[in-house]
């Protein structure tokens, strides 16, 4: 396996990546909440893309992985910066963006940021804005209370350990909400969703398709998937879904 490579950016972090050459566009693989560029999904789509000749991008946000930082640090605004770094140094061209739960948020915000650039788009269980849908919505006064005074609340995850989540990151989060104002995606894009998936719900994906438009934007639920949306049958329809949207054949 290729070495680690790391790219230094102008707000001091040092994010880790691996990038493989080949033809265009380049697919950039953008991880969950928590997650790493070591994760199923990225790693098995590096392959593909490898042997198809195309162009790969998967890195770390700031606290996550082998990049700087501390996940308690981080927030929704520094990752879509760790984001857009990453895109603008590494990458040139068009580019078909695969966003995983909190990656699908982020490919959100970098077709707002430059939608000139995307060719394509494919989120798997997208959670936009669940910093506040999901988190602020479901917190107690208890637990609403506890941010002002400790400065944080610990959740429970199906996955790994609990989530350490902020204050910073939840009035962080509202400033980079993609669901209450106009969404235009002028690319195709695919959204898929597991019918399991306990983490995020096939209600947020009808109510994110139903708020986005575009000239070809497109739902695709997948039948008793989770939302780690990994097992093979899950990656040939994550396969798919890029060539789907790259418009090849």
């Amino acid at each position: 396996m290729a070495a680690t490579e790391f790219l230094e950016t102008a707000q001091g972090r040092r994010l880790a990546f691996h990038k493989s050459e080949g033809t265009g566009p380049i697919i950039v693989f953008l991880g969950g909440l928590k997650s790493d560029m070591e994760g199923t999904k990225a790693v098995h789509l590096e392959a593909w893309a490898q042997a198809r000749g195309q162009a790969f991008l998967r890195f770390d946000y700031s606290g996550h992985g082998e990049s700087s930082g501390t996940f308690e640090e981080g927030c929704i605004g520094d990752w879509h910066q760790d984001t857009v770094a990453a895109v603008s140094a590494l990458t040139e061209g068009s580019l078909i963006i695969v966003g995983s739960s909190m990656g699908g948020w982020q490919a959100l915000l970098l077709a707002k940021a430059m939608p000139e650039r995307i060719a394509g788009m494919v989120t798997i269980a997208a959670a936009p804005d669940f910093t506040e849908d999901g988190y602020w919505a479901s917190f107690t006064e208890a637990q609403k209370q506890a941010l002002d005074t400790v400065g944080h609340v610990e959740l429970p995850s199906d996955y790994m350990e609990p989530y350490v989540i902020t204050k910073r990151m939840i009035e962080d989060g509202r400033q980079h909400l993609v669901l209450r104002d106009a969404l235009h995606l002028p690319f195709p894009v695919r959204f898929l969703q597991g019918t399991e998936d306990t983490a995020v719900s096939t209600e947020t994906a009808v109510v994110l398709l139903g708020h986005a438009t575009g000239p070809d934007v497109r739902l695709l639920l997948v039948k008793d998937a989770d939302h780690r949306f990994s097992d093979g049958p899950c990656l040939g329809v994550i396969e798919t879904a890029v060539v789907d949207v790259s418009g090849a054949q």
